[in-house]
């Protein structure tokens, strides 16, 4: 969680200078054309009720319809993409480290997806697998309503490891109309009307030179949304009485411990909120994954995954992206980060056992019972009561035990899906309108495929 008095990444940028890369630019001068062109876009959908457009190439016929240089579509059970014979090598300046390494790489170009809804956000997720030797980059390529396109922006450069590179966000990356905040794309001024009408996504897939090591995508897309401004949101009705039984984690009890990762366990929301989920379902580290840590320090896991969600630019483990590509590590899982419409969608999506990480920030009397206000935190949604109220593994808790929290509907729905909210100097700044990730199998059940399908997620 961050502290209350710390503004959001939607408001300010990070206060760091991007380092000078020049990881990619190898595959980017082949990249020019606009993407308003027909040649490779997907047909447009018909507009749905929701005010949120997900797209993911996950089957072995989406990575066999996107353009290919130096990669390969792999099949079977779990499709995705690797390097095959590589296009090119380039270097790439780690700016947390100061390493210059050279790296062979394959790029994977999607076809352009128009939006079915005009967004003005957009934010991309991925499931991946880097062994050790290889990394990805992620980016984004928007064409605006007004019939111009943005340049190609990096929205993240991942590893699921730490020794290669650092995973990282690039900040400063903005052509005027759209700037990317650490884990989104954002138009600057939505009163205008412009908006993100379409986008494309190429991943460039690296690996030092001379090995026959690839990292391997199995998951890609991007939630685009255009969440109409508000303070407040309609109350919905409540629709399902339930509880997953879900481990608990506490965060605070890792007060102090591995301060480089975010100042130690008091930031550390979201890590142990995905810790949780990913160990709902079976998700487990091995004693020689966890070795690293100090014995003496209880759920050893949870330290594991602050770790490894780190993004070094941000300076955090609240890398939205960052964090759904890390529960898609463990065995058979696959992540998403997506915005749902109304605490419904949550109802449906714990009647088929999925519980979900959601992110809010309130003002310490609009919720109550937490004992405290926040700029931005993370809980984990596990069930609802007889009456419809929230019930929440929340981290920000002082034990393991205390963290089942049972939280009124009617505020806890509010702060979650406004956009808009006053902080405690009476400053309207923004909201999360919803935003959520989501874990679940690789194979889901046919409710669960349904139930994701009905909050529009592809599975």
């Amino acid at each position: 969680m961050r502290r209350a008095e710390q503004p959001s990444r939607r408001t300010v940028l990070a206060a760091a200078v991007a380092a000078a890369v020049t990881a990619g630019a190898g595959p980017a001068d082949a990249d020019t054309e606009e993407l308003m062109t027909t040649d490779t876009a997907e047909p447009a959908r018909a507009v749905p009720a929701r005010t949120v457009d997900n797209r993911a190439w996950t089957s072995y016929g989406d990575w066999r319809g996107g353009t290919a240089r130096g990669t390969r579509a792999v099949s079977g059970a779990r499709p995705g993409v690797a390097i095959a014979t590589p296009a090119g090598s380039t270097e790439y300046r780690d700016p947390h480290t100061g390493t210059t390494a050279r790296w062979e790489y394959g790029t994977w170009r999607s076809p352009v997806h128009r939006l079915a809804v005009p967004a003005t956000e957009a934010i991309v997720s991925w499931n991946a697998r880097t062994p050790a030797g290889t990394w990805i980059q992620v980016e984004l390529k928007a064409g605006y309503t007004d019939g111009t396109s943005s340049p190609w922006y990096v929205m993240g450069r991942w590893a699921a490891g730490d020794q290669d590179i650092r995973r990282t966000s690039v900040d400063d990356q903005s052509d005027g109309k759209s700037t990317v905040w650490t884990d989104t794309l954002a138009i600057d001024d939505p009163s205008t009307g412009l908006r993100l009408a379409s986008y494309r996504l190429r991943l460039t897939l690296y690996r030092k030179p001379g090995t026959k090591a690839t990292p391997t995508v199995w998951r890609l897309g991007a939630m685009g949304s255009d969440v109409p401004d508000r303070f407040t949101v309609p109350a919905s009705v409540p629709g399902l009485a339930g509880e997953l039984v879900v481990p608990r984690y506490s965060q605070e009890i890792h007060k102090g411990q591995y301060p480089e990762y975010d100042n130690g366990g008091e930031a550390w929301c979201s890590p142990t909120s995905s810790q949780m989920i990913i160990e709902y379902w079976g998700g487990r580290l091995t004693p020689e994954q966890l070795a690293w840590v100090d014995p003496s320090y209880p759920d050893p896991q949870v330290c594991h995954a602050a770790r490894f969600t780190y993004d070094y630019q941000y300076a955090g483990c609240g890398n939205w992206p960052f964090n759904a590509a890390y529960a898609a590590t463990f065995k058979d899982l696959q992540a998403v980060v997506t915005r749902l419409g109304s605490l419904t969608d949550l109802e449906t999506l714990i009647a088929a056992g999925i519980p979900a990480i959601t992110s809010q920030s309130f003002l310490k009397e609009e919720l109550t019972g937490a004992g405290y206000g926040t700029a931005g935190h993370l809980m984990t949604v596990i069930g609802f009561t007889a009456g419809g109220d929230v019930i929440a593994n929340d981290p920000f808790s002082e034990t393991n035990e205390a963290v089942r929290r049972v939280y009124r509907r009617r505020e806890w729905e509010n702060i979650w899906l406004r956009t808009k909210r006053y902080n405690a100097s009476g400053k309207v700044v923004s909201g999360t309108g919803g935003v959520c990730y989501l874990y679940f199998p690789a194979r889901p059940t046919a409710a669960q495929r349904k139930a994701l399908t009905a909050v529009g997620v592809r599975v």
